[in-house]
């Protein structure tokens, strides 16, 4: 069964030792995000706060935050196991016979039962507030570090439609709190949200936006996929889940949202209101800084009565967004091998904080392929980000960072296998020589051949004879044991 919402992942965790309930008073104002950091950093476990300073709501954090609690997260023993599973969904082998087809009804019944589905109500409308009942202030949001320009819902799923076909995105961008009825929306110029803003505005109208704070985990996944454009989201949480996400319709807005929600601010943002927002202490580990993004402003606030707030720490790496990002890399690696057939295996190093370094091993079939699949992953979607690829041959295990920086520094001449394109940066990159525009680099340390220009004899990697290993393992247990 897949967990019904957040509150049965933290019932799953708190079983297996791996929740810490706080009973004293802790500050949302920096406190909270101190003790989550703490934790993150030591490898710790989530963190159930009961006593929030001036609010009835408990806030949790670090639900995600080690790749165990990640894969219990979406319900999987293996990661890679949900890569695998993709990758049949979209090779069926073709029936070849009557019972051929009959063995395939399963898997299409299957599919079936991942669409979303429209439900009366939920939980999420235990309470309702419209009009002046409306008041931020009642949500514990916290403020996490001290140049921060104010408090920041850092979890929400940001529930918006393509103004044109109406097709729904779930995206997660940050949401500043300007006072107790409008926040900041800050949406990338990249994003799937704002490019339904885009069209609103080009149009000449509002757009309308639900912000969920609080569902299943894999609803929460979902919203930080790197999906093509018109894919719903909400058909992957129904994939992860392996049952469809119940929707209820919002109260002031034609969007429909999570049942199974903690909270929901419903909304809508106009086409030319904008508002300074930020600084924010970024998962860069550098603070964002201040710029003009849209203003959202709120119509309604609807929750559980016994609401939990679900937050997450953002900073120097490791944190808990970081596992959720390795999560995708190991998710999407059957489907980048669907474009890229050559590539092994990648790594989107925790410190490289996504789109930083990419450590590539690929199948090297002909002169200058290193080259090729660089330019290949700054083609496709969200990897035009990546500042610095690195591609390794097929027999480097790129998880081994050592094994990198090894390989690295002994396969490469630095002004022979070292590349530079401009291209499109990610909005947080503060180095670049112009907002949203820099450079990358890529790297080529693979072996080197003769069609490269390379003439010398390559060296054989130094290594013991298998046979001898086998017979040490026998003495080497007697010796050790």
């Amino acid at each position: 069964m897949a967990y019904r919402d957040i509150r049965d992942f933290i019932k799953k965790i708190e079983d297996i030792g791996q929740l810490k309930r706080i009973k004293i008073e802790v500050d949302p104002i920096y406190e909270i995000a101190e003790f989550s950091d703490r934790a993150i950093k030591s490898n710790g476990p989530a963190l159930l706060f009961e006593n929030v300073k001036g609010s009835k709501f408990p806030v949790v954090t670090n639900l995600f935050g080690t790749m165990e609690r990640m894969c219990l997260a979406l319900e999987t023993d293996s990661l890679d196991s949900i890569g695998a599973r993709i990758s049949e969904l979209l090779e069926p082998k073709p029936p070849i016979s009557f019972i051929d087809k009959l063995k395939l009804l399963p898997k299409l019944i299957n599919i079936s039962k991942i669409f979303p589905k429209i439900i009366d109500s939920g939980p999420c409308k235990d309470v309702i507030l419209k009009g002046d009942k409306v008041d931020l202030s009642i949500i514990p949001v916290l403020k996490t570090w001290p140049l921060d320009g104010g408090r920041f819902i850092t979890l929400p799923l940001v529930f918006t439609k393509d103004p044109v076909t109406q097709i729904r995105n779930v995206g997660m961008y940050r949401i500043q709190i300007f006072d107790n009825v409008t926040t900041g929306m800050h949406w990338h110029p990249h994003k799937h949200g704002a490019k339904h803003y885009l069209k609103a505005r080009e149009l000449n109208q509002k757009i309308e936006a639900a912000v969920v704070v609080g569902s299943c985990p894999s609803v929460i996944y979902s919203a930080t996929a790197p999906l093509p454009d018109d894919i719903d989201e909400m058909l992957l949480a129904g994939f992860l889940r392996q049952e469809p996400v119940q929707l209820v319709k919002c109260e002031t807005i034609d969007i429909e949202v999570p049942a199974n929600s903690e909270f929901v601010i419903e909304g809508y943002v106009n086409p030319d209101e904008l508002k300074i927002e930020g600084p924010f202490g970024d998962h860069t580990g550098y603070y964002s800084l201040q710029d003009y993004y849209p203003v959202f402003h709120v119509t309604c606030i609807t929750h559980r009565k016994d609401a939990i707030y679900p937050a997450t720490i953002v900073g120097k790496p490791p944190m808990e967004d970081c596992f959720i990002g390795k999560a995708t890399e190991r998710i999407f690696l059957p489907l980048l091998k669907k474009t890229l057939p050559e590539i092994i295996d990648i790594n989107l190093p925790i410190e490289g904080i996504f789109h930083n370094f990419a450590f590539v091993s690929i199948n090297k079939q002909y002169p200058a392929h290193a080259r090729k699949v660089m330019h290949a992953l700054w083609g496709l979607g969200q990897m035009m980000f990546t500042k610095i690829i690195v591609i390794f041959d097929k027999n480097v295990n790129v998880q081994d960072i050592k094994e990198v920086i090894w390989r690295l520094g002994n396969n490469i001449d630095p002004k022979r296998d070292t590349y530079f394109v401009d291209g499109p940066v990610d909005a947080l990159d503060h180095s670049s020589y112009l907002p949203n525009i820099g450079s990358k680099m890529g790297i080529d340390a693979t072996k080197k051949w003769k069609e490269e220009g390379f003439t010398r004899e390559w060296p054989p990697d130094v290594d013991m004879d298998q046979n001898i290993k086998k017979v040490v393992d026998e003495k080497w247990e007697k010796v050790f044991r």
